[in-house]
């Protein structure tokens, strides 16, 4: 698995929160033990079910909506990706930002998943006080080749049903929400929100024409 491959497939991981099929907690989590926990069942996922193997991203989808969800702040990974712009978007416009989006993470790197074999990870241990409300995960994964870094940045929340949610990621000292970001303002300032939206769209389009010829191939 060379470097730019495990990257990938790393950002899949993360981005779609590892395809979690994890039950409501009653009590609260702690940070690390969340991300310990659902890379676990991420990876026991990823060796056993055929479909994600596959890279079927409809099925992915399906696991994003049911069971990842509840662990991620999509909303603010979208908004912090289109930046000052969101403030002007309509609540549709919001609304597509945040499909077009989430579509696009799942697309790029669902292929990436069907060739991941043999990892392993640890947790860091976590530096934060009891009333932070938001943290880093420090986390390394190991395949072949060096391990990579993946951390996780959580904000406390009310609504999740772990205590904590995800809103954003870094592989290999690169933010991703940051990543888009620098993409994004350049769609926004040539041809605004929903030129932004058009231009999303695209390349999803793009992303499934190119999945569909990979699966009949």
């Amino acid at each position: 698995m060379n470097r730019r491959f495990f990257t990938h497939f790393l950002l899949t991981l993360a981005a779609s929160l590892s395809m979690v099929a994890a039950p409501v907690r009653a009590a609260e989590e702690a940070p690390d033990a969340l991300i310990d926990r659902l890379t676990k069942e991420a990876l026991d996922i990823i060796q056993t079910d055929k479909a994600v193997q596959a890279g079927d991203v409809a099925h992915l989808i399906v696991l994003l909506d049911e069971k990842v969800m509840p662990y991620l702040n999509f909303q603010r990974m979208t908004a912090s990706a289109v930046g000052p712009g969101w403030r002007q978007a309509t609540p549709e416009q919001r609304k597509r930002l945040e499909a077009e989006f989430k579509t696009l993470l799942v697309r790029t790197y669902a292929g990436a998943i069907s060739q991941a074999k043999n990892l392993t990870f640890s947790v860091k241990p976590l530096r934060a006080a009891p009333e932070d409300r938001e943290v880093i995960v420090r986390t390394v994964i190991k395949g072949r080749g060096d391990p990579i870094q993946l951390d996780y940045r959580l904000e406390k929340s009310a609504d999740s049903t772990s205590g904590w949610r995800i809103f954003n990621l870094n592989v290999l000292g690169v933010w991703l929400v940051d990543t888009y970001r620098s993409q994004f303002a350049q769609e926004i300032n040539a041809k605004g929100i929903d030129g932004l939206i058009a231009t999303l769209a695209d390349r999803n389009k793009a992303n499934s024409a190119k999945n569909d010829k990979s699966a009949k191939g």
